[in-house]
C-alpha cells in the first residue's frame, strides 16, 4: 500500500460525522429471491439523522471549512434533497451556520426539508423549477454573506468535488475490510448514481488499494453518458488530490430505470422497494435507492449479473414519507 496516499487521506482535516464501521450484512430473503447471492452495505445506518451516504460526503468539506476559518456553508438542492437536509445537520453539529438554497417557490415544510428546517438551517428558494439555477444563487448569497461580515464556505451541490469523494474512499477501504473479514469475493458493488461523488470515490479508493472490483452506478438524475463522465472527471480529481498517479476504470453507469425522470417514483422502483422491505426490512428511498435496485433485479432476471454482489444502501428514508 502506497503510504502516500493513506498519509494524505489520514492528514486532511476532517469531522468524524460517520459512526463506522456501517455493517455488511447478507441479504439471504432478497439472494433467494432473486438466485444472486446480495449483501448489503447499509450506508443508511451512517448515524447522523436517519443516515445515508451524504454522511461520508461531508466529512472532509466540513473538516476543510473549519481548517479554512469559516463559519457558516452555504450550498444546496431540492426541498426533498438528502444531501441538503444531512449538510445542514451536520454542519450545525460541527459549529457552521447551514444556508441552504432550493429551487423552486416555497413549499409547506415535509420530509427533508422540515428536517432541514428543525437543524436550523436559514432558507432560501430560487423561485425556478431548474436545478441549475441554484448554482449562481450559491455565489449570490455568500457574497450577501461576506459583505454582511461572515465567511461562508460555498458547497456544490450535492458535495460532489473530489474532497467530498474521500469519504467514499475512506469507505472503499472500510468495505474492503469487510469483505476480507467475511471471506465475500464480490463481483460488484451496485448503487445509484446520481451527483455522482459517492460512486467516484468509491471507484477512487479502489484504484489506490489496487482492488479489481466493479463499481456499477445506476443513473437517477443524468443521463449515463453525463454521468460516467462526471464520475471519471471526479474520480481523477480525487486520485489527483491523494497525490496518487493511476488511472481509474472507465465508470460503469447503466440506464434505462429512471422512470419519467429525476425525482420521479417509478412502477420499477416502487416493486423493488416492497421487494426488500417485504423480504429484508429495509426501506428504499424512491429517488435513488428504489431504482438502483430495479436495475440490479432486472440484472438478475436477464442471468447478466453474478453474485455474490455488494449492494450499497445510501438512504434517504424521509423521502418515502413524502408525495
Amino acid at each position: 500500500m502506497n503510504s502516500s496516499w493513506v498519509s494524505t487521506l489520514d492528514n486532511l482535516p476532517r469531522v468524524g460525522t460517520v459512526l463506522a464501521p456501517t455493517p455488511l450484512d447478507p441479504a439471504v430473503n432478497l439472494s433467494d429471491a432473486l438466485g444472486v447471492e446480495v449483501w448489503f452495505k447499509r450506508d443508511d445506518l451512517t448515524g447522523r439523522g436517519f443516515g445515508g451516504n451524504k454522511v461520508r460526503t461531508v466529512e472532509y468539506l466540513l473538516g476543510h471549512a473549519l481548517a479554512e476559518g469559516h463559519d457558516c456553508v452555504v450550498t444546496g438542492a431540492g426541498p426533498q434533497s438528502n444531501w441538503a437536509m444531512l449538510s445542514a445537520l451536520t454542519a450545525t453539529m460541527a459549529g457552521l451556520e447551514p444556508h441552504l438554497i432550493y429551487y423552486g417557490d416555497p413549499q409547506p415544510a415535509a420530509g427533508n426539508q422540515l428536517l432541514a428546517e428543525i437543524s436550523g438551517a436559514c432558507i432560501r428558494w430560487t423561485g425556478e423549477v431548474d436545478r441549475t439555477s441554484l448554482d449562481p444563487v450559491l455565489n449570490k448569497v455568500a457574497r450577501e454573506l461576506i459583505d454582511s461580515g461572515r465567511s461562508p464556505c460555498v458547497i456544490p451541490r450535492g458535495g460532489a468535488t473530489p474532497l467530498g469523494c474521500l469519504g467514499y474512499v475512506r469507505g472503499a477501504i472500510e468495505l474492503t475490510s469487510q469483505l476480507v473479514e467475511h471471506g465475500i469475493e464480490a463481483t460488484s458493488i451496485w448503487l445509484a448514481t446520481g451527483s455522482c461523488g459517492t460512486q467516484a470515490g468509491l471507484i477512487s479508493g479502489l484504484t489506490v488499494l489496487d482492488a479489481d472490483l466493479p463499481v456499477i452506478g445506476v443513473a437517477t438524475s443524468r443521463t449515463p453518458t453525463e454521468s460516467a463522465e462526471r464520475v471519471a472527471t471526479l474520480a481523477a480529481g480525487t486520485l489527483a488530490l491523494l497525490g496518487d498517479r493511476r488511472n481509474a476504470p472507465e465508470p460503469i453507469v447503466v440506464g434505462g430505470f429512471i422512470g419519467e425522470g429525476y425525482g420521479i417514483p417509478s412502477d420499477a422502483g416502487r416493486w423493488a422497494a416492497e421487494l426488500v422491505a417485504r423480504t429484508e426490512g429495509v426501506f428504499l428511498d424512491p429517488v435513488f435507492g428504489a431504482k438502483a435496485m430495479a436495475a440490479l433485479i432486472e440484472y438478475a432476471r436477464r442471468d447478466l449479473i453474478k453474485g455474490p454482489l455488494v449492494y450499497l444502501v445510501t438512504g434517504g428514508a424521509p423521502t418515502v414519507l413524502t408525495k
